[in-house]
């Protein structure tokens, strides 16, 4: 494979470069009609409401799902892959599409960048997809923030359901990382300004109605869900709900639009749809089952992607959303660079262009326990190691050697730098696997399994933890949400995603440590139980330099400096 010698344009440049088909026509790929769209502008569009049910009797194509080691500085590029993935298999004769997150402005704005890939693996328009894009965040945030106001308002008006001010737990959020907003105190300023309490703000990305959202299938359903969702508990420890305070309804309203799944296109006009964006540390991780499965009816292939490594968005892709939809996918892709691996052996950001075969003898250890992970779902898993310019065949080699006991397929890919023909190789060795491996696809634990039992089988099997810690009250916790009925509902883990354990510091494969809990909470609507570990936050802050003191518009009304 030759190397990755010249420098490319930023990404933005290459994004604003491309000849971008009218969207109508990116439909026409998929059997989509220009009566059943949408246009938000020439090249982005949402697709009719009824679709999915309409294609429901319609055989589904293959699903790969797209992950990771654990993150690092360094970086993986698993939206890049996911992308050059979908317009190699284009390539090679494969009617393929891409399902990904929206991106939240946050991290956007703070230091992560946004998720529309890189270089020429990139979905467009990439500035549109980054900022606002069809305004779903915004309803999504909107429909959380008027449930906020509802229990503010009811305290105000008499509290006829007589929730207890100390034990509400619905904030409010936005989309934007604000450290400043995580605890707060509303209703200050006197009588005819409400009923003054502790409360915060999350980030939109990590509220339950996001959450909701993308594990609904229809307006009817996601109705459902909001109405279950608890803001707060009675003296009597009951439970209240949006249901009961009446607003389900109009929170349903808020989303009708943004439920309908966003149509855009790779850099090679292949189709892409983005639609819906939880966190993967601190909710779900995924994108859409709508998006998912309407994908699924159109396509021969469809490649999304989990947030984070495989200890975090593949296990709740596979524990949550699969569960929940009646997913099961054909084959797994876990998306590794040489620079990362040397990294989680140890060597410093600064000294990861040198080679250092010894690095990544400690660092494939991570690797190796992902793709344990992925085979432990009773799936095939590809590696794609992400190709730098800086790798050596040496390296390459020692990892595929490394490996070899556990017969996967490693498949060097260029496509940062070449588009989709330089991911031709692993599209086909992921259609090899797909097409001819029988899957055994099973989920880590039953429903019937206590809470408590599948967090420690998710620390102890997926984490390689020893121990599970949690006090008295904790405990406590877990069996009063048993008993309240939510014990059949899985687990959703809030973990740092930079090691497999809890502790940032930790990486490469750690051995010997456990996982301290910090909190349990019950997302009713969602259908899930919230167990936070270490110091994982729901609203993040921003660093010292935030990437938007780079972001600027020229005079020529073009944004610059993202990305």
């Amino acid at each position: 494979m030759p190397d990755q010698v010249r420098s490319l344009p930023p990404d933005i440049e290459i994004a604003r470069r491309a000849k971008m088909l009218p969207i109508e026509e990116v439909a026409a790929k998929l059997g989509i009609d220009h009566c059943d769209l949408d246009h938000y502008g020439r090249y982005k569009a949402k697709v009719a409401q009824d679709i999915p049910q309409r294609l429901a009797d319609r055989p589904a194509g293959k699903l790969v799902l797209v992950t990771a080691i654990t993150p690092t500085p360094a970086g993986e590029g698993k939206t890049t892959t996911s992308i050059g993935l979908t317009d190699a298999l284009n390539r090679i004769g494969k009617r393929a599409t891409v399902c990904l997150r929206e991106p939240s402005m946050g991290p956007c704005f703070g230091m992560k960048g946004g998720a529309a890939g890189g270089g020429y693996s990139q979905v467009v328009p990439m500035e549109d997809i980054n900022l606002h894009f069809t305004g779903d965040f915004h309803a999504i945030g909107a429909a959380h923030n008027l449930l906020a106001a509802i229990v503010d308002n009811h305290l105000h008006q008499g509290n006829a359901l007589r929730l207890d001010m100390r034990r509400i737990a619905w904030k409010r959020v936005v989309d934007m990382n604000d450290r400043a907003l995580r605890n707060v105190i509303v209703g200050l300023g006197g009588v005819n300004n409400a009923v003054p309490r502790e409360s915060g703000f999350d980030i939109t990305v990590a509220s339950e109605v996001m959450a909701a959202f993308c594990l609904s299938e229809s307006l009817l359903e996601l109705k459902e869900k909001l109405g279950r969702m608890i803001v707060g508990y009675t003296r009597q420890n009951e439970p209240v709900t949006a249901a009961d305070l009446k607003v389900h309804g109009a929170m349903t309203a808020l989303l009708k639009d943004a439920l309908r799944p966003n149509l855009v296109q790779t850099l090679e006009n292949n189709p892409a749809f983005i639609h819906g964006g939880p966190f993967a540390n601190i909710a779900h991780g995924c994108n859409s089952v709508l998006a998912t499965k309407l994908a699924m009816r159109l396509s021969d292939y469809t490649v999304t992607e989990a947030g984070f490594g495989a200890d975090l968005g593949a296990e709740k892709f596979f524990n949550i959303k699969c569960r929940k939809a009646g997913l099961k996918p054909d084959a797994v892709v876990v998306v590794a660079t040489v620079r990362a691996l040397k990294m989680h052996g140890g060597v410093p950001l600064k000294e990861l262009q040198r080679p250092n075969v010894e690095a990544i003898d400690k660092g494939v250890e991570n690797l190796k326990k992902h793709i344990e992970n992925i085979h432990r779902f009773g799936l095939p898993a590809v590696v794609a190691v992400n190709h730098f310019a800086a790798d050596t065949p040496e390296e390459i080699q020692f990892i595929k050697d490394k490996l070899a006991y556990l017969s996967v397929k490693i498949v060097c890919a260029d496509h940062w730098a070449r588009g989709g023909e330089g991911a031709i190789p692993l599209a086909q060795a992921v259609v090899e696997v797909a097409e001819n491996t029988k899957t055994d696809f099973s989920l880590l634990y039953p429903d019937s399994c206590t809470l408590w039992q599948k967090v420690g089988i998710i620390c102890r099997e997926i984490y390689g933890a020893t121990d599970v810690l949690a006090d008295k009250k904790l405990r406590e916790k877990f069996q009063h949400l048993q008993d309240a009925g939510f014990g059949h509902l899985p687990i959703c883990m809030a973990k740092t995603q930079y090691s497999l354990s809890t502790d940032p510091g930790l990486v490469g494969r750690p051995k010997r440590f456990d996982v301290p809990l910090r909190d349990v909470m019950v997302a009713a609507g969602a259908g899930f139980v919230v167990v936070l570990t270490g110091d994982i936050l729901t609203m993040p802050g921003l660093p010292k330099t935030p990437s938007a003191e780079a972001i600027d518009i020229n005079d020529r009304g073009e944004i610059v400096g993202l990305f």
